[in-house]
Parts: C-alpha cells; sequence; structure tokens
C-alpha cells in the first residue's frame, strides 16, 4: 500500500477514472451492439436510428481517449457499410 500523501491521491483518481472509462466503453459496446442487431433482424429504419444514436457515442468516447480516433472512424465507417446494406 502506498504510504504518501500524493500516491494515495494518484490511487483515488485512478479508480475514479477508471469507473468513468468503464461506464463510457460500456455504453459504447451496447450502442454498437443496437446497430448490429437491428440489421441482423433487417430492420432499415431501427439500423438507420440506431446508427444516428451510435455515431455521438463513438465520437465522444474518441474524443475523450476512451478508444482511438482510428478506432472511432473504424467503427462508423463499418456500421454505416452494414446498416446502407439493408438499402
Amino acid at each position: 500500500m502506498a504510504h504518501h500523501k500524493s500516491a494515495l491521491k494518484r490511487i483515488k483518481q485512478n479508480k475514479k477514472k477508471c469507473l468513468r472509462n468503464k461506464h463510457i466503453r460500456s455504453t459504447l459496446r451496447t450502442f454498437i451492439k443496437r446497430v448490429r442487431e437491428a440489421v441482423e433482424a433487417k430492420d432499415a429504419t431501427l439500423a438507420k436510428e440506431a446508427l444516428q444514436a451510435a455515431i455521438p457515442v463513438i465520437d465522444k468516447a474518441a474524443s475523450k481517449g476512451i478508444i482511438h480516433s482510428s478506432n472511432a472512424s473504424r467503427n462508423v465507417s463499418r456500421l454505416s457499410k452494414l446498416v446502407n446494406t439493408l438499402g
């Protein structure tokens, strides 16, 4: 266990940051899953709505550094491609 005040504070900050990141990452995965499920169900309108809801969540995760910006753009691109296959 840490003995210095600064080390104790750092542990608290890391724990708080870890929980925040975990929440954002979990939310991100849920939104991506909704798009994929709508595509599997062949529901074009639901898939488009889910994609429009997912894009801001993906961008926010990238801006906060939860995922890399290339990862975010790759996700958006692949999901858009999936939704466009429905027509």
